[in-house]
C-alpha cells in the first residue's frame, strides 16, 4: 500500500480503537506491594487522543485486561469507549460501530498481538507499533517509528490529523 494510499484511509477514519498492554504501555505489568497491577502510559499519547477527540474523531480503548489503571486514563482523557475485559475484539469494535453508526471501513485499529489479527484484518486501516509481533506488522498497512508505550499513539495521531488537513484542503466543503 502507497502512503497515498494509506492517507486516503487515515482522511475516512470516523472511530479510532486502540489495544492498550504493548500500544498504550511498553506492554510491562508492574506489581504493586499489595499486588495491584499497574500501567506506565506515555503523557504525549494523551496528547495525541485528546487531539483526536477535539478534531471530531471518536475513540475507544479496546482490550482483554481488567485493570482499573486502563479505565482510569480514559477518564483522565475523556475517552468515552472504555471497553475492558473483552474477548472477542472484533465483535466488540462492530458493536461499537453499529452504536456510533460507523462502518468497519471508517474504522482504524491499532494493535500489537495475536488477539488483534482478526480485528485488523476486518478494518478500514490496520496499524500498529514498531515492536509488535511479526503477524501483526505483515498485517498492519501503517506501521509507527515507535514503540508502544513510547508515543506511537501519538505519531499515529498526527499523521492521522495531518492527512484529514490535507484531505478538506484538497476537497473544501461545498458553502453555497
Amino acid at each position: 500500500m502507497t502512503d497515498a494510499d494509506i492517507n486516503a484511509r487515515f482522511a475516512q477514519v470516523r472511530l479510532i480503537s486502540l489495544d492498550c498492554d504493548g500500544v498504550m504501555t511498553d506492554g510491562g505489568l508492574y506489581y504493586g506491594p499489595a499486588g495491584d497491577e499497574m500501567r506506565r502510559f506515555h503523557v504525549r499519547d494523551g496528547v495525541g487522543i485528546k487531539a483526536l477527540i477535539n478534531a471530531g474523531v471518536a475513540v475507544a480503548f479496546v482490550t482483554a485486561s481488567r485493570t482499573p489503571a486502563i479505565t482510569a486514563r480514559a477518564q483522565a482523557l475523556g475517552v468515552r469507549h472504555c471497553l475492558v475485559g473483552v474477548e472477542t475484539k472484533l465483535a466488540a469494535i462492530t458493536e461499537l460501530g453499529r452504536e456510533l453508526s460507523i462502518r468497519l471501513d471508517e474504522i482504524a485499529h491499532m494493535g500489537d498481538d495475536e488477539n488483534d489479527l482478526e480485528v485488523l484484518r476486518a478494518v478500514g486501516l490496520a496499524m500498529t507499533v514498531a515492536d509488535a509481533i511479526p503477524e501483526v506488522l505483515k498485517a498492519a498497512a501503517y506501521v509507527t517509528r515507535r514503540r508502544g508505550g513510547d508515543g506511537a499513539v501519538r505519531e499515529m495521531a498526527e499523521q492521522l490529523l495531518a492527512a484529514r488537513r490535507r484531505s478538506i484542503a484538497a476537497n473544501p466543503p461545498d458553502r453555497s
